[in-house]
């Protein structure tokens, strides 16, 4: 490889480790070309499935700020970089390693952590984006309702409670300190 070939890629790397929310790696020794395409495929349109040259990916790695990948970049390894959901882009790297035994998880980078591959494993097993956003949305809607409920009973009680003392003091004038039933005489108006 040319040295400008090396350069584009190294830059093309460094791109894309830093525009990606998130990168897995993975080992492909075994699978056929057209295995990988249906990789690519059911990983979505967010997602980069790459195979690239281990030593380019470290300085690469280097070069976007992103240390302690060097134990991984071993053997041939490809690169998932992730835009946008990682859940779902690690649960398509998990189904077709289930239907795919070559494919192997080496481990990832997100959030400015290494993760090892159970931690990749253990974003496979997240829920996706729409459907976490969906149960909070859920949760919040519910906690509305109650208080929605709790504030709009308040006013019902009160005038319950004043409609039980109207008929109470009907029967009793003596309940509300002996006003009794209302006059049907105006005040007088004394000047003061």
């Amino acid at each position: 490889m040319a040295k400008t070939d090396k350069s584009a890629a190294i830059a093309s790397l460094k791109e894309k480790f830093s525009e990606s929310d998130a990168t897995v790696l993975t080992e492909y020794r075994g699978l056929s070309v057209s295995a990988l395409q249906t990789l690519r495929r059911s990983l979505g349109a967010d997602t980069t499935y790459a195979v690239a040259k281990n030593t380019l990916t470290r300085i690469a790695a280097q070069q976007a700020g992103i240390e302690g990948l060097d134990d991984k970049l071993v053997g041939p390894t490809a690169l998932t970089f992730i835009k946008g959901d990682v859940a779902t882009a690690a649960k398509g790297l998990r189904d077709f390693a289930k239907d795919n035994p070559l494919l192997v998880v080496k481990g990832g980078y997100m959030d400015g952590r290494v993760l090892n591959a159970d931690e990749v494993k253990k974003l496979a097993d997240l829920e996706s984006r729409e459907v976490l956003l969906a149960k909070l949305a859920g949760g919040l809607k519910a906690n509305l309702t109650k208080a929605a409920q709790v504030f709009s009973a308040l006013p019902a009680k009160a005038a319950r409670g004043l409609g039980a003392l109207q008929e109470k003091a009907a029967a009793d004038p003596s309940v509300i300190g002996g006003a009794g039933e209302a006059s049907d005489q105006e005040p007088e108006n004394t000047p003061a």
